[in-house]
């Protein structure tokens, strides 16, 4: 009695057939969801938004769930998966490449900052060579002004012997030997301006290698950061690959699941099927009877109305039954009113891209659920009389309904479904408010909640039209 197809007319609107034949359709679209689901059905289109994505897949992902919540909970609990794991692969699989792309560009950073590295280094090298050089330069030019002071002050002014600039032991005249001491003192000051320079070359390169050392630090900071970056940025796309590979595999492992499913899915779904019409037979069958008396009793007493009026010779008035709305019924919620609704009454329309095997075009959820965790009192909605109390091989575990009789000439019959307990028996008189169960997940359910039918004249309406 959970889910039904029903066909449309052209304004949109379903079908009303008599409550045979539409049990005759009762489940057809839930088999169209989990064949659609095992053989590659597109997943919906989502808001950009992340937490608007998720909320959509779920309510997707429940909305299939309830369209198989009496046949299989198993089942309705991997077609669920199945549209949350399609639904999320895409942005995962973004996710990874936008993670690749990180990697990537971390590596060419780590590569840029090695090469920056080893140009330094290669720089600090030419420089430490160059200073090597230059301290052998300097220690030479200070090798020789000390001997050309030594052999100066030795000789009270210039050396005697020219030979340690000249390499030379021949004497010659006093004009060549002054050319040659003039040459001497021109070379000892050439030697000093030379040292000079090498000391001051030897300070910028000590300045240059100093400053090449902190560069080389700080380039092998940054490309330790980039390092641990790229590590990062690797962890991070091998974790989101992994997310997809677990996707993709979950997702085919319940296609696979769902496809070897099929037949057991029909079986089943013909079996509960069975089972929720000869609940509506019953229903149907206990509503008319009991409009048949009712509306007997207003026959007969219209019929004494009318003896007793030709009895005093008045015109007896002709027979018209005293009927009313619904809303007669006074129907309160069988919850408080701090309990969400979760799922409303109405058909559901099978998503673009499935398969409708039936041709319904989806499938109709013929009560509410109310979201109310497991243990949570169930109260009647009105009063009447119990004629169905605990477990039932219809889905829809331990259940209760209860039968309100015919009030101005409608029928009411609410039912309570997937309770954890029922506190009421089968021919019990229950007043409106009573506690009658409390609230689970049995049968074929796959959470806590309640799900809550009411029956107006044998035909499953909208609660919310009642309550």
């Amino acid at each position: 009695m959970l889910i039904e197809g029903m066909p449309m007319t052209s304004s949109g609107r379903p079908v009303r057939r008599s409550p045979g034949g539409r049990q005759r359709r009762v489940l057809s679209a839930a088999v169209a969801l989990v064949l659609a689901a095992g053989l590659g059905a597109s997943a919906p289109a989502f808001a950009d938004d992340l937490e608007d994505q998720q909320a959509a897949l779920k309510a997707e992902a429940a909305r299939v769930q309830q369209s198989l919540e009496f046949v299989d909970a198993k089942i309705s609990k991997a077609v669920g998966d199945l549209v949350i794991y399609r639904g999320q692969l895409p942005a995962a699989q973004q996710a990874l490449l936008e993670a690749q792309g990180r990697v990537a560009s971390a590596v060419k950073e780590v590569e840029a900052l090695a090469a920056r590295v080893d140009l330094a280094q290669q720089n600090k090298a030419k420089i430490t060579q160059q200073l090597d050089a230059d301290k052998q330069k300097i220690a030479s030019t200070k090798k020789l002004i000390g001997q050309i002071a030594t052999q100066a002050y030795k000789s009270g002014g210039v050396p005697s012997d020219l030979t340690l600039f000249f390499g030379s032991n021949n004497t010659g005249s006093l004009t060549d030997t002054m050319d040659m001491a003039d040459q001497a003192l021109r070379s000892q000051n050439s030697a000093m301006d030379k040292l000079t320079q090498q000391n001051a070359t030897n300070v910028n390169s000590q300045a240059r290698l100093q400053a090449v050392e902190a560069e080389i630090k700080d380039l092998k900071a940054k490309a330790d950061a980039a390092l641990a970056k790229e590590k990062a940025a690797r962890d991070e796309a091998a974790a989101k690959k992994a997310k997809v590979d677990k996707l993709i595999a979950d997702t085919t492992r319940l296609n696979n699941e769902l496809e070897a499913a099929k037949p057991g899915i029909q079986k089943k779904l013909a079996a509960v099927k069975a089972r929720q019409d000869a609940v509506a037979a019953e229903i149907v069958e206990r509503d008319r009877r009991l409009r048949e008396a009712w509306l007997a009793e207003q026959r007969r007493i219209a019929a004494a109305a009318a003896a007793a009026a030709k009895a005093k010779g008045e015109e007896p008035k002709p027979f018209v039954p005293v009927t009313g709305p619904p809303s007669a019924f006074g129907l309160r919620h069988p919850f408080p009113g701090s309990v969400p609704i979760t799922s409303g009454f109405g058909w559901r329309a099978t998503p673009p891209g499935t398969i409708d095997f039936y041709g319904a075009g989806g499938y109709m959820h013929t009560g509410i659920d109310f979201g109310a965790a497991c243990g949570t009192p169930v109260y009647a909605a009105a009063a009447g009389e119990v004629f169905s109390a605990g477990w039932a091989d219809d889905g829809g575990g331990n259940n209760v309904k209860i039968s309100h009789g015919v009030v101005q000439g409608n029928s009411l019959t609410t039912i309570y479904y997937h309770n954890t307990s029922v506190v009421v028996s089968a021919g019990q008189q229950v007043s409106q408010g009573q506690l009658i169960a409390y609230s689970g997940t049995t049968g074929n359910s796959t959470g806590c909640h309640s799900h809550f039918e009411t029956w107006l004249n044998g035909e499953a309406v909208d609660p919310m039209r009642l309550l």
